[in-house]
């Protein structure tokens, strides 16, 4: 018979940051306003995975009521800092392009961020592979060091 596993994501002691950024199709048939945001973050993704020094500890993918958002977890602010305000980095022309082609088709698209520097933090999964943290600082099993929300909190 399978056990019930339960993991939860390697300690830290430093804060991490967790950058949430997501597009809204107001009008989803302008696909010309809306498409070429839409993969450039795969594509800054892929750049920021490819270098390990860029601060990115790890990223998912997913799908609100609005539009795709992805949840992503940096190492500190710097380095998200960094990444936004380099040129030679896909970020910049993408985002100069995107304010260009809004300018164009106002209300086609919207973009959104939110940005939180986070001290404290646990987490739980039950029964699944690695997920948001745990794929972000890595995964180990739960033990009576880190049963419950309070003991993980202060396994940190």
């Amino acid at each position: 018979m399978a056990r019930y596993t339960r993991t939860t994501n390697e300690p830290t002691d430093d804060e991490i940051v967790v950058f949430l950024i997501g597009m809204r199709f107001n009008r989803p048939w302008r696909v010309d306003a809306w498409l070429p945001a839409f993969v450039a973050m795969p594509r800054m993704l892929g750049e920021l995975s490819k270098d390990p020094d860029s601060g990115l500890l790890g990223y998912r993918l997913t799908f609100g009521g609005d539009g795709p958002v992805v949840i992503q977890y940096w190492r500190d602010r710097a380095s998200l800092y960094a990444y936004a305000a380099d040129t030679g980095r896909l970020h910049r022309p993408a985002w100069a392009a995107f304010n260009r082609r809004a300018r164009r088709v106002p209300g086609a698209v919207g973009i959104w961020h939110e940005t939180f520097v986070v001290a404290e933090f646990e987490s739980i999964y039950g029964d699944m592979p690695p997920a948001g943290l745990a794929t972000a600082l890595g995964a180990r099993p739960i033990d009576a060091a880190t049963e419950g929300g309070r003991r993980r909190l202060a396994a940190r």
